[in-house]
């Protein structure tokens, strides 16, 4: 009999602690921290991740504010996340104006996190631009990264 993961750790994008309060996306975005909360998922956050939840609702901020600390991993974003993020937009995986995007993901691969979730569906969550970031990935050396959005990770089994 197979071993069963207890959690998976994983890259939350702004996109996701926004989708909350988004009529679009709230609610798998809901469903998620739901599943954080239960256990099935450990949330790892980069230095990107909380500046650009700075200008976000204070209720938007509550997301990430009421996790406890073994649902939460802090990313750290150093000179191998950065030379990531510049490999990438060399590699035209993103442009240079998404260099955020670029952080995001290199921030997780270099976590090794186990997936990515993102709502973010023109720079991140794009079999286009996951298939650059992973070609990269393997020529710099690094695991490859599963990139989805929420609504395909929070499903009822």
């Amino acid at each position: 009999m197979a071993k069963k993961i207890k959690f998976y750790r994983t890259y939350v994008d702004t996109s996701v602690f926004g989708g909350t309060e988004d009529k679009e996306f709230l609610e798998p975005s809901r469903k998620f921290f739901e599943k954080v909360h239960a256990g099935d998922f450990v949330v790892l956050v980069s230095e990107m991740v909380t500046f650009e939840l700075e200008r976000a609702p204070e209720n938007v901020k509550d997301i990430l504010r009421n996790l406890a600390p073994n649902m939460l991993e802090e990313v750290l974003i150093g000179p191998e996340v950065e030379a990531l993020a510049d490999a990438y937009i060399r590699a035209e995986a993103v442009k240079p104006t998404s260099r955020q995007d670029a952080i995001h993901v290199a921030a997780a691969t270099i976590a090794k996190a186990d997936l990515i979730v993102s709502w973010n569906f023109k720079h991140i969550v794009n079999y286009g631009r996951i298939k650059k970031f992973n070609g990269v990935n393997q020529i710099e050396g690094y695991g490859l990264i599963d990139i989805r959005s929420p609504l395909e990770v929070v499903y009822d089994e």
